[in-house]
This record gives C-alpha cells, sequence and structure tokens, in this order.
C-alpha cells in the first residue's frame, strides 16, 4: 500500500525540537509503533502480533506523528463494511508531549478524511477514568451512548461508548 501524503507542523517537543510529520504509517514503523502502544498503554499494550494484522489489513487507517527519528503518537481507525460507522480502535501520544493538542491534530485529520469519505457515525470507546481522553473527545463533539458500560472488554474492563455523527 501507498503511504498517506504528509502533513508537516513544528513541534513543541523539548528534545531536539525536531518538527513533527502526520503521515501514514509504513511496515518499517511496525518496532516503533509497538515501543510506542507499550509506552502509552504499559498495562494491556497490543501485541506485535495484532499490530501485525492491523496494518496488514488497514494500513491506509494508521496515522502516525515522526520526527524523523521516533514516533510520537498514531491513531488507528477502521470503518465497517457497509461504510456507515468508524470505530476510533486507538489514540496514543507519547507521554513527553500530552497535553500539547497532537491527539487532537490526529483526530480533526482522522474526521476530515471520514467526512470526506460521507461516513456518518464516529464510535470510540474510551476508560471511564480518562478524563483527559474525554475532554479531548467532548470538545470534538462525541457525546456518550449511554453510562458505563461495565465489563466491555471483559472483566473489570469497563468503557465510555462516545459517538459523533458526521
Amino acid at each position: 500500500m501507498t503511504a498517506l501524503p504528509e502533513k508537516r507542523f513544528p513541534s513543541t517537543a523539548s528534545s531536539a525540537d525536531r518538527p513533527l510529520t502526520l503521515r501514514g504509517v509504513v511496515e518499517a514503523d511496525l518496532p516503533e509503533l509497538h515501543r510506542l502502544d507499550k509506552e502509552a498503554f504499559p498495562e494491556e499494550p497490543y501485541h506485535y502480533f495484532e499490530l501485525r494484522q492491523a496494518y496488514d489489513v488497514h494500513a491506509d487507517r494508521i496515522l502516525v506523528l515522526d520526527d524523523g527519528e521516533s514516533l510520537h503518537g498514531y491513531v488507528l481507525f477502521v470503518t465497517t463494511s457497509d461504510g456507515y460507522v468508524n470505530w476510533i480502535k486507538s489514540l496514543a501520544i507519547t507521554h513527553d508531549l500530552r497535553g500539547r493538542g497532537l491527539g487532537r491534530r490526529l483526530m480533526l485529520e482522522v474526521l476530515r478524511r471520514l467526512r470526506a469519505e460521507g461516513v456518518h457515525q464516529v464510535r470510540l470507546t474510551v476508560e471511564p477514568t480518562n478524563a483527559a481522553a474525554i475532554t479531548l473527545y467532548r470538545s470534538l463533539g462525541f457525546d456518550f451512548e449511554g453510562g458505563v458500560h461495565k465489563h466491555y472488554f471483559g472483566p473489570g474492563e469497563d468503557r465510555l461508548i462516545m459517538t459523533l455523527g458526521l
């Protein structure tokens, strides 16, 4: 698959202040994507093989933030076969760059692309205790679908489901 067009914007990173590029994932990114996912979600990261499979099936649905040396964020989004609904499967930003609008930039790009494709609804799940993520999604127009969904991903894995109509 061909990589998606790149978008460059300045980074506010204190480490070397290298500009970040928002681009489509490529196969060579998989080890770095796995590292990033483990950093962002240390208790339950994707296994390497899961990221490999996501790449094999949905490479055009993974955007990354790259400073030329390492990845600092990614979003994985998957549209249903009827093209009506899209699920945001994962959004991650490295700890050192959180709170700087990078998650918003990734999400805005995803929403722009989904609107252009004619997707009608975007859905995602979020941990009920993840206030930063909930604040981000609410600011983008997402609403809650019901209350907390107990054991959504198994015992003790409660989630909120949030939706946005496009």
